[in-house]
This record gives structure tokens, C-alpha cells and sequence, in this order.
């Protein structure tokens, strides 16, 4: 491979949540084991070198005062968007810098919403997800994801519509990869939900924040492509973040083709005098959406993949069960068999991995009655350090 996907990077010290919180941890592993972090939905690998360049290079002036957004920005979201999603028509007017997806989602809700109204979200459910909407003062209408006779996690139509006209829903938070599942929706899908939509004029807010890491021989379908109706009412939100290993820099995007819609939401965030894009945020992305860059994230879908692969067999064997990721760098993992067969429980199992140091997230905050979420964008042989752990210390047939 032309990137590098296999260094051990020391992250102690370098203020990574998914590192040095886990020290911090009043109860730490057994004496004498180092903590694999497999849980907080970031990645232990360098990321893209053009992105770094195009930062360096701008540190090399030494004044960092009020600017104006460059057109190379706006340009490159343009050109990534067309390239990597087939997307047709999109221009500057359809876009806005936003500080996060979470908060994007929040202001666009501000506008749809009133506080105390019901919104319906599929459960599985990501926590920022619960978090974001509860804080905010709405009423979270879930839809459960059912396994088909693969494992492979669905939309129920029936059960959509039903609570969409029970509960007088007029908004949905939609996650496009999803997480925790790792599902990457197929056309036929989403023109199903969207047909739903329409029926009961329901906006979406669709978080695409995982749009890029996606499984080879998968596609991503962005949600406001569907047809037009969905390309008028939906409030779509990407990142360079997730992608590119760079959440503690912050910054999104989103792209609205309605301009009332957009108008609206553009008042309501400046009522805060809050999203203004971060001068290193902007040279980032100026850095990540090169040539470099979509090599980069083909080479990257390969590590991941090969990772889950290896994950999955070697954690089947346990029984403990999963469909394969079609996008994402996640497993929800359902341990039920394994904790079971052994009269153990989800708390005992997560407790004796972290005993070793491999540092899992608990599934019931995803609404997974047994499940544990884990993060394989980590090193190959860190992953096989994990696995040899779970193997000799942790695991029982």
C-alpha cells in the first residue's frame, strides 16, 4: 500500500479521549496491560499526509486573524461530492460550514421542530443521536431495525408509518451509513422510506457523516439523490472528520437544495455568532479532498475491512454474533449466546476484557439489549494483540 495503516502510534499525552481517558479510568486493566481502544468511534491511524501538508504550510504565516473562506473550499466539497457520491448539481449556494454533525442536526431541528415534539429515530440509535435530541428538549419515537433471515438489519416499513401517524411526526433524525449496525441503505430502501416521508410530510435531518468509509463493493447513496421531493426536504450533513481521523479539529458541512429551508436555518444558527469554520479547519479539507486523499480512503476501506473480517470469524467462533459492516469501521457485536452458555453477564464479560485492556463500548446505550459496539480502525497488529488477548484470557468455548 502506498499509505501507512500499520504504525502503533503512541497517542498518550497527545489530549486522545480514546486513550487517555481510559487511563484516567478509576479502575484501570490488571497491572502490566496497556489498553487497546477499541470503543470511542475514532481511529488510531496518521491521518491523510496531504492534510498535514496543507496545514503546515498555512502555519508557516505567522498571522492568524479574521479571514474570509477561501472558493478552494467550497470548490473541494463540490468536487468530493461529485467524485466519490455521483452527486449532480450541487453548488456554493447549497452549502454551509457547520462546527459538528450533532450540532447541525440540533439547528436544523430548531427550525423543523418545536420543543416537546416527537421525532422519530431507527434503533438501533446512535448516542450522540439520544443525547443531542433529549438535551434539547424532544421526544424521541424510535423504530426498530429488524434482522432479516441473513442478520442483516432492515427498515420496518410498517412499523415507520405506524408511529410517524400515531405520534404526529413531521421530522426524522435518519443516519445514512448507520451506526451502530454499519448498514449502508440500499436505493430501493430509502425510495421506500422516502415514499413514507412524502405520504406524511416528514422532513429529515440525514447525518452522512460515514458516507465515506464504506465497504468495498458497496455504494453510498446520498439520501437527497432519491428524487426530488427528498432532494427538497432533507437537511443532509457530512464531515471530513470521521473520515480523515479528525474530530478534535472540528468541522462539518451541510447541503441543503431548498432555499427556504436554508434560510431559515442559516438565521436561526446565527443567532449564536457560533459556527465560524476554524482557519486550520478550512486548510484540512482543502488538504483531504485531494487526488491524495480519495486514494487514501480507498487504501483505508481495505484496512478496515480486512479487520472487521478477521474480528467477526475470530468472535463467531464464541458465538457471539454480528452481521458484516457494509460501511463504518464498527461491530455490534450480540454477545446473548455467549453469555448465556456461560451464565455470565454483559457487565462480567465487558469487565474481563477491560481486566486485559481491550476497551469495548457498551451496546445497551445503542439499544443493543446485549451487544457491544467495537472500533477495528486500529493497526492490524494491534487488532491481532486484541484478539490474542481475548483468545488466552477472556474467551471460553
Amino acid at each position: 500500500m502506498k499509505y501507512d495503516f500499520e504504525s502503533i502510534i503512541d497517542r498518550r499525552g497527545q489530549d486522545a479521549w480514546a486513550v487517555d481517558d481510559l487511563y484516567d479510568d478509576p479502575t484501570p486493566p490488571m497491572e502490566g496491560w496497556s489498553v487497546i481502544p477499541m470503543w470511542v468511534a475514532d481511529m488510531s491511524f496518521a491521518t491523510c499526509p496531504t492534510v498535514l501538508e496543507a496545514m503546515a504550510e498555512r502555519c508557516k504565516h505567522p498571522c492568524f486573524g479574521y479571514y474570509k473562506t477561501k472558493d478552494e473550499y467550497w470548490n473541494s466539497i463540490i468536487d468530493w461530492q461529485t467524485k466519490r457520491n455521483g452527486v449532480v448539481g450541487l453548488e456554493r449556494k447549497h452549502l454551509a460550514y457547520e462546527n459538528g454533525v450533532l450540532g447541525g442536526v440540533v439547528g436544523a431541528l430548531n427550525v423543523l421542530c418545536s420543543k416537546g415534539d416527537n421525532i422519530l429515530v431507527h434503533s438501533p440509535t446512535y448516542v450522540g443521536f439520544t443525547s443531542a435530541l433529549e438535551n434539547n428538549g424532544w421526544n424521541i419515537v424510535h423504530s426498530e431495525l429488524k434482522q432479516d433471515e441473513n442478520g442483516i438489519y432492515r427498515m420496518d416499513y410498517e412499523d415507520m408509518e405506524q408511529k410517524i401517524k400515531k405520534n404526529r411526526i413531521h421530522a426524522c433524525v435518519f443516519c445514512s451509513p448507520h451506526n451502530p449496525t454499519g448498514r449502508v441503505w440500499e436505493r430501493e430502501e430509502l425510495e421506500k422510506a422516502y415514499a413514507i416521508f412524502e405520504k406524511y410530510d416528514v422532513k429529515v435531518v440525514s447525518d452522512e457523516i460515514w458516507s465515506d468509509l464504506i465497504r468495498p463493493g458497496y455504494k453510498h447513496i446520498p439520501s437527497q439523490s432519491v428524487n426530488e421531493w427528498a432532494k427538497m426536504n432533507t437537511v443532509a450533513e457530512y464531515a471530513i472528520t470521521k473520515t480523515f481521523n479528525m474530530a478534535g479539529l472540528i468541522g462539518s458541512y451541510r447541503i441543503i437544495y431548498n432555499k427556504y429551508l436554508a434560510h431559515r436555518i442559516d438565521k436561526d444558527e446565527s443567532l449564536c455568532h457560533y459556527n465560524d469554520i476554524n482557519v486550520f479547519s478550512q486548510h484540512a479539507l482543502i488538504g483531504a479532498y485531494k487526488p491524495e486523499g480519495h486514494e487514501w480512503v480507498d487504501e483505508l476501506n481495505q484496512v478496515l475491512a480486512a479487520n472487521i473480517d478477521k474480528l467477526k470469524a475470530f468472535l463467531e467462533q464464541y458465538d457471539i454474533t454480528m452481521p458484516t459492516p457494509q460501511g463504518t469501521y464498527l461491530l455490534f457485536a450480540d454477545c446473548t449466546k455467549y453469555c448465556e452458555k456461560h451464565g455470565i453477564t454483559l457487565d462480567e464479560l465487558e469487565k474481563k476484557m477491560w481486566d486485559y485492556g481491550v476497551s469495548t463500548q457498551d451496546g445497551r446505550a445503542f439499544h443493543g439489549a446485549c451487544h457491544i459496539r467495537i472500533n477495528v480502525a486500529i493497526p492490524p497488529a494491534l487488532l491481532d494483540e486484541a484478539i490474542d488477548r481475548l483468545e488466552k484470557y477472556v474467551l471460553v468455548k
